[in-house]
């Protein structure tokens, strides 16, 4: 008998579900049939179909027979322990491995359930330690365990009592609202999913031999129409089937959306219609929310709540939410409800009051617009005087007519979006435009401090200031800031930290605005890019 065979009898090592060969049988049946029905039915017409429809049947039932056998294989090598002191895994067919990860390591255990293994009462359980390398060496999954079991590792697992936990702070802070469901066609999504209509129409047309039917068929509804209204009329029509798309993805991902805070100090989000998701962040590991307001959300009043926390792999954004996703979009006004009482305080950091940057920010930015709006304008008016194509040129003065101002007024929208600020135990910063972003962040979880600043930045007397952190994005930076008001606001938020690389004028009180300057004089206390960062 071999080793992983003898461990099975151990006391103390658990089996996965065997009701796993049932869902391996359903997924490999359903992406047999898949594939193999259209495959199948192009032979349709060319030979006999007896023979061809008897070789696909038994090479279907082949691969799921191999499938399920494969599984049995998995099943039978694997056992997994949940001890005193550790987490353990046992797995492989052809090379054993064992991995275990110290309980007082362990910061998630998440529960994920698409609908098959939904309908036999079992989930994924995946338990994590929250570091960010080596995703796959600190993660353990159990695939597949009764709900019931599932329930039972995450409470065991995750029963630390919270250090500073307030009775009255527990329980739901925020549940799901039929009503936020009208932003979802708000998202940038909606344009992906328009062009990924359209290109699939085309496709599968052109798989069935019908795609000059289908071009004729457009030709024939907008006969009469001109060209500018052809194309504004397609334009209508795909956005209005990405709407549908981003609806049907929104309630897929938000249904029996839920955000709780439990006893033992883990915040809970519980989501999903057809793949139920239970995502758990310890709150030790939280430090700090982000606001995050596309344009058209902030266009319609709205924003979503992310968390700032260790160890969240981005590898688990299979829906295209995210494991950091707090609350959805939904109100403004909501959302910084749930920011506060998520962070545990009476009023949320991410609306305090930011100090404006330099008008010489809102000068790059208005620069770098104008280029990027001018350049293909340019590029059209080049190529279509070189190669004598009056079109070239009408297209390209279009481009300039219309890009420049809307470009010219989102760099002004950018600007306005700078700012920082420093609230309580908080460091606030804000930038963004198509995407804004209002991090409030722990001071405590400030590790380091990154100066950057360009030769055009030295110029306007700019800097780029970036708190460096262990979570969520690792560096949250505050754009074009002046430079002595931002080396003072990096002192002022992390005491210490940056101090060694500052020079104060003689008489200045430590902390004064407008006292701190870089210390040109001495190479070895500045540099340009130069980082100052402590141990956490």
């Amino acid at each position: 008998m071999s080793e992983l065979a003898e461990t099975s009898q151990e006391s103390g090592w658990l089996p996965l579900d065997r009701r796993s060969l049932l869902v391996t049988a359903q997924m490999t049946g359903g992406v047999v049939t898949a594939i193999g029905l259209p495959v199948t039915l192009s032979f349709q017409g060319w030979v006999d179909m007896g023979p061809v429809v008897a070789w696909a049947v038994g090479l279907g039932l082949l691969v799921i027979a191999s499938g399920v056998g494969l599984d049995a294989l998995r099943l039978r090598h694997s056992r997994y322990r949940v001890g005193p002191e550790r987490a353990e895994l046992r797995s492989g067919v052809l090379f054993a491995k064992h991995r275990s990860l110290n309980r007082e390591r362990i910061r998630s255990v998440d529960l994920v359930a698409h609908p098959l293994l939904r309908l036999l009462g079992l989930v994924e359980v995946r338990i994590g330690t929250g570091e960010q390398s080596s995703a796959q060496e600190a993660t353990l999954e159990l695939r597949p365990v009764r709900r019931a079991e599932g329930e039972r590792l995450r409470r065991e697992l995750l029963s630390r009592a919270a250090p500073d936990a307030a009775p009255d702070a527990e329980g739901t802070i925020a549940a799901l609202d039929l009503r936020w469901v009208r932003y979802a066609p708000l998202s940038f999504i909606t344009s992906a999913l328009a062009a990924a209509a359209g290109g699939a129409v085309m496709q599968v047309s052109e798989w069935f031999g019908a795609q000059e039917e289908v071009i004729e068929w457009v030709g024939d509804v907008f006969r009469g129409m001109s060209v500018t209204g052809m194309v504004l009329a397609l334009v209508a029509v795909g956005l209005a089937a990405g709407s549908v798309g981003a609806l049907g993805l929104w309630i897929g991902m938000w249904w029996n959306y839920r955000l709780d805070r439990e006893p033992s100090g883990t915040l809970r989000v519980r989501r999903g219609l057809f793949t139920t998701r239970s995502i758990s962040l310890e709150e030790a590991r939280l430090r700090g929310v982000d606001v995050v307001e596309p344009l058209g959300l902030r266009l319609s009043g709205a924003a979503r709540v992310d968390a700032v926390a260790t160890g969240l792999s981005r590898r688990d954004e299979e829906d295209h939410a995210g494991p950091n996703t707090l609350l959805p979009a939904a109100p403004r006004r909501l959302a910084d409800d749930v920011a506060a009482r998520v962070l545990r305080e009476p009023v949320t950091p991410t609306a305090a009051r930011l100090t404006a940057h330099p008008r010489a920010a809102r000068a790059r930015r208005v620069r770098w617009a104008v280029s990027a709006a001018t350049a293909p304008a340019l590029v059209l008016l080049l190529l279509g005087a070189l190669l004598e194509l009056p079109v070239l040129m009408y297209l390209g003065a279009g481009f300039a007519v219309v890009l420049v101002p809307v470009a010219v007024a989102l760099a002004h929208d950018a600007y306005r979006s700078l700012g920082h600020a420093l609230d309580g135990g908080y460091l606030v910063v804000r930038s963004g435009t198509l995407r804004r972003s209002t991090v409030a962040l722990r001071r405590g979880g400030v590790i380091g401090w990154t100066v950057k600043q360009s030769a055009l930045q030295r110029r306007a007397g700019l800097v780029t200031l970036s708190a460096t952190t262990a979570a969520g994005a690792q560096a949250y930076a505050a754009y074009d800031v002046g430079e002595a008001e931002g080396l003072e606001f990096a002192e002022r938020a992390v005491p210490g930290l940056l101090g060694p690389f500052l020079e104060r004028g003689p008489g200045t009180v430590p902390g004064a605005r407008g006292t701190a300057r870089p210390a040109t004089t001495d190479p070895r206390r500045y540099r340009r890019p130069q980082r100052a960062t402590r141990c956490s």
